[in-house]
């Protein structure tokens, strides 16, 4: 009996030390768990401390892009590079006075309230996303297309490098890095040689769908879009003036529900007169409050002038006609007195 103990005795002894290890073995896998983890998060936060140089080519595009996405926006604020101008600083567009233009869409106040006119540094803006007119390689050039790289600094010319080019009357979209907008859509428009064709035309309209189309799939409401093709590439800015405008009213005809501002943005005072001239033929407006005046006012002027005019007119009729009622009444009273008189004897 006391063999039998003692030989229980040993076996849970040897169970308990064959255990124990095991048990170690769990503990310290735990705390290394653990410290991995702790040490990522440690390793995420200062990675998110560490300061973003938007002016640095050294800098990674794609960890800035990340960081500023996740900004607020006056953390966003403090990285920008140019001035900006809120949304709230750009006025819908209404027209200035009375337009020539046959309206060539019905009225719809919805799709006005969509529009603005803005004449002035398109890299200011402070919206979600602004059109680049660019070159077909996006590594940037001049006009616009240089204004909005050197604005955002050099992390757009690193992504736009990832990107393969773009082809004529495409869109690509991209971080704007330091510019107040907060993406950068690239389309490429075409080159008019001698005059404007079918596929010149059709290639523009591209443009303008294109740039859209890249809005909506990522989600964002407010865009700017430049004059496209009409510097170095020839396009009459009067011809593409009604490109963008018929390509826009009918592209917010059928997904007016998906943006909230559309802003034509012109920097030479000459397309923006253009612009003025247009709208209204297709983005017409009803009658204003004071139009509507004047036209009662003019009414009333009118009717009281037919008023007028018809006492005239009847003031004229007995003025002809008073000698004959003077005559009748005249041969009246001799009938009747004779009558009388003859009716008495």
């Amino acid at each position: 009996m006391a063999f039998q103990m003692s030989k229980l005795a040993a076996r849970v002894s040897l169970a308990h030390r064959a255990v124990k290890p095991r048990r170690f073995t769990r503990v310290v896998i735990g705390a290394v768990g653990v410290s991995a983890a702790v040490l990522a998060s440690l390793s995420t936060s200062a990675l998110h401390a560490l300061p973003l140089n938007l002016d640095s080519e050294s800098s990674d595009w794609k960890e800035a892009k990340k960081k500023l996405c996740s900004m607020d926006k006056e953390k966003r604020r403090e990285m920008y590079r140019v001035d900006f101008i809120p949304l709230e600083k750009i006025p819908v567009w209404s027209p200035s006075g009375d337009s020539s233009c046959k309206p060539r869409y019905k009225v719809n106040e919805e799709l006005n309230r969509k529009i603005s006119l803005f004449r002035g540094d398109i890299t200011k803006l402070e919206i979600d996303a602004i059109a680049n007119a660019a070159n077909k390689t996006l590594l940037g050039g001049g006009g616009v297309d240089g204004a909005i790289h050197r604005g955002a600094g050099p992390l757009l010319r690193k992504e736009c490098g990832t990107l393969n080019g773009c082809e004529t009357g495409e869109a690509k979209i991209t971080g704007a890095y330091g510019l107040p907008a907060k993406h950068v859509i690239h389309t490429v428009g075409p080159i008019v040689h001698d005059s404007v064709g079918e596929s010149e035309e059709q290639a523009l309209r591209n443009c303008y769908y294109t740039c859209l189309h890249t809005a909506i799939k990522n989600h964002l409401r407010t865009v700017a879009i430049p004059c496209i093709s009409t510097g170095v590439y020839g396009y009459p800015p009067d011809q593409a003036v009604e490109v963008a405008l018929r390509t826009v009213r009918e592209y917010l005809e059928q997904n007016h529900e998906k943006l909230d501002r559309v802003i034509f943005c012109v920097f030479l005072k000459s397309d923006k007169e253009l612009y003025e001239t247009m709208l209204p033929a297709y983005f017409p407006r009803g009658l204003s409050s004071h139009t509507r005046t004047h036209k009662h006012i003019h009414t009333l002027v009118g009717f009281s002038c037919f008023i007028g005019t018809f006492h005239r007119l009847l003031y004229c009729i007995d003025c002809i006609l008073y000698p004959l009622k003077l005559t009748l009444t005249e041969n009246f009273q001799h009938f009747y007195f004779s009558n009388k008189q003859t009716k008495g004897t």
